[in-house]
């Protein structure tokens, strides 16, 4: 059974997770962790919240839910920092990871952003919910309105 938990930085794992994502060319953990050390991003605003899946007390994907930096407007989240490590990978832990970060943000934010140049992510986003979006800082978004209003 997977399951994901809102976690607080440094987790057992983290290390490792870090040096594989580097190995991918991954460096948006570099930054994860940077910004939680000098603190400029402890997803600690109302709404946000940082969540991992942890394999016998090792962390093995983690993401996070804020506040859309690049948005001005009040109720945009956006969905960050999204990854699992390789070994993990087709067990399906990044869709509820995801599932996990949507079903969280419904509480908190009528719409949801992110980007993923990975087009194995964005299939991943699109079956949760999400559409395409070209524009400079989402290439997808998930706006909660429109889709209760499709389930009606």
């Amino acid at each position: 059974m997977i399951t994901i938990h809102p976690i607080q930085l440094p987790v057992p794992g983290m290390e490792q997770l870090q040096v594989e994502a580097l190995q991918e060319g991954v460096l948006f953990i570099e930054r994860l962790w940077e910004e939680w050390q000098n603190g400029m991003n402890r997803f600690a605003a109302p709404g946000e919240k940082l969540y991992g899946c942890m394999d016998q007390a090792v962390l093995v994907a983690i993401g996070g839910l804020n506040q859309d930096p690049f948005d001005g407007r009040r109720g945009v989240g956006r969905i960050r920092r999204v990854y699992v490590r390789p070994a993990w990978r087709n067990k399906g832990i990044g869709e509820a990871l995801v599932h996990t970060l949507v079903e969280n943000a419904r509480t908190s934010f009528t719409t949801l952003h992110l980007r993923t140049e990975n087009p194995t992510a964005a299939r991943l986003y699109e079956r949760v919910g999400f559409s395409r979006r070209l524009a400079l800082n989402a290439t997808h978004v998930l706006d909660f309105n429109q889709t209760a209003r499709q389930l009606e």
